[in-house]
């Protein structure tokens, strides 16, 4: 054996002795200790190996990554294959927050930026959610009365600008009209030109949104409940859907199989799904439930790994979103509370409080950067933030809608957001210029 093919055979053993390591950590990690144990024997490595959280996830999604550039050189006419052909790169994720490396320390808090805000569209009836695309180029809204509006948001900023010369600009770039029940959440394909919705007609269905003329889904999935939440797999290969079904819909968008968890936990009546959403490299992703509890479940084998019962005491938990580096879950609660959990433990690290929401399917949800946090106060009407590492209040303003807002949502690149009001308005909020 010459020595280069000796240096390669070494390579290969350290890569497999690494790869086992991750994949026994993954298993034991995640409560599997059967699978890991006859893994960790079968290969020799010790069940105790130490491995980063999540690094098997990771690597997988950079392969499916890979795999995806790899088939972008090819030709098809399916949207999803067009990865990115006519977005540009998305934006650079800024530094994660640790959330447990500073103690609370009042008095210390950031000031919130001020914003200014424009009315940008009406629905015909109460606009029910929004969501920007990964790259921050788009913003969809969905509505009561069972459209969809498309926004452009280079062109909302032009709207915005005080001396625009060639007339009035329209950002809204696309209206889709193929439900017929009001639509309960978007969400945008990680890499292609879909977008998709889903509604309480039990359908989630798929707009290419790279054609002009196009109004109305190129593919539909027909669900046997009322689709509450949407949500696409980083890799854009699967969707989850939250519905009046206690467990989540995984389903698979080109052969539109459904996958239902192994290991269902014990839910009672009221476990409809308010809100799920995938974590950013697919490693889990969590629902908030109707009967109060947050439930974390494995993004490879879809079985649940932890349920907070209680989360929200009796009331229902609305919304669950993951921290950037997946260590952490934001949910909001009909109690009028905003907590921060700890994926690996289930502990409860921060408490957001001062904005009473019981009565809407509310949002608490982040900035760009994660260093504060956006929900609303139904009784003032306002749009309240807080300090994240703080937990202080440090801004209330009037949401200039006509009752409270029905849904919150930030871009995940710069400083600006979109409010969804009962009132049928869609609001676009943005930095002020210093």
């Amino acid at each position: 054996m010459d020595n280069s093919s000796l240096e390669h055979t070494v390579q290969d053993g350290k890569l497999y002795r690494h790869l086992n390591s991750l994949i026994v950590a993954h298993l034991r990690d995640n409560n599997l200790t059967q699978a890991a144990s006859a893994v960790a024997s079968a290969t020799m490595t010790p069940l105790n190996v130490e491995a980063p959280p999540n690094k098997l996830l990771e690597l997988f999604a950079k392969g499916l990554a890979a795999e995806k550039d790899d088939m972008i050189k090819g030709t098809s006419s399916s949207p999803f294959r067009n990865l990115g052909a006519s977005l540009p790169v998305p934006h650079p994720s800024t530094t994660a927050v640790d959330f447990s490396s500073v103690p609370d320390i009042k008095g210390s808090s950031k000031s919130f930026p001020k914003h200014e805000t424009r009315h940008l569209s009406e629905h015909k009836n109460i606009a029910r959610c929004a969501r920007f695309s990964p790259d921050g180029r788009f913003v969809a809204t969905g509505s009561a009365d069972t459209s969809i509006k498309l926004f452009e948001v280079s062109k909302i900023k032009q709207m915005l600008l005080p001396d625009a010369k060639d007339g009035p600009v329209r950002p809204v770039i696309r209206t889709y009209y193929d439900h017929i029940q009001p639509i309960n959440d978007l969400d945008f394909h990680p890499q292609g030109t879909v977008l998709i919705s889903g509604a309480k007609d039990q359908t989630i269905k798929f707009f290419d949104i790279s054609k002009p003329n196009a109004k109305r889904a190129y593919r539909v999935i027909q669900d046997t409940h009322n689709v509450r939440s949407v949500s696409f797999h980083p890799s854009g290969d699967f969707v989850l859907a939250g519905t009046d079904h206690a467990i989540p819909h995984l389903y698979d968008i080109n052969t539109f199989q459904c996958y239902l968890a192994a290991n269902i936990p014990e839910i009672g009546p009221n476990g409809a799904i308010n809100q799920v959403r995938y974590s950013c490299t697919g490693a889990m992703y969590v629902t908030a439930s109707k009967d109060g509890a947050i439930r974390l479940w494995d993004g490879i084998t879809a079985n649940c790994v932890r349920s907070i019962t209680g989360a929200h005491g009796t009331a229902e938990a609305t919304s669950a979103i993951f921290t950037k580096d997946q260590r952490f879950v934001l949910s909001c609660g009909k109690d009028s509370t905003i907590k921060l959990w700890e994926v690996g433990s289930g502990r409860l690290v921060k408490q957001y409080l001062g904005a009473i929401h019981t009565q809407l399917r509310c949002q608490a949800i982040f900035n760009e950067t994660e260093e504060f946090i956006l929900s609303i106060d139904e009784l003032s009407n306002e749009i309240v933030i807080w300090d994240a590492m703080t937990t202080e209040k440090v801004a209330k303003w009037p949401s200039n809608h006509v009752g409270a807002p029905r849904w919150l949502e930030h871009s995940p690149i710069e400083p600006a957001f979109i409010s969804c009001g009962t009132d049928r308005s869609v609001r676009f909020w943005k930095e002020t210029p210093c």
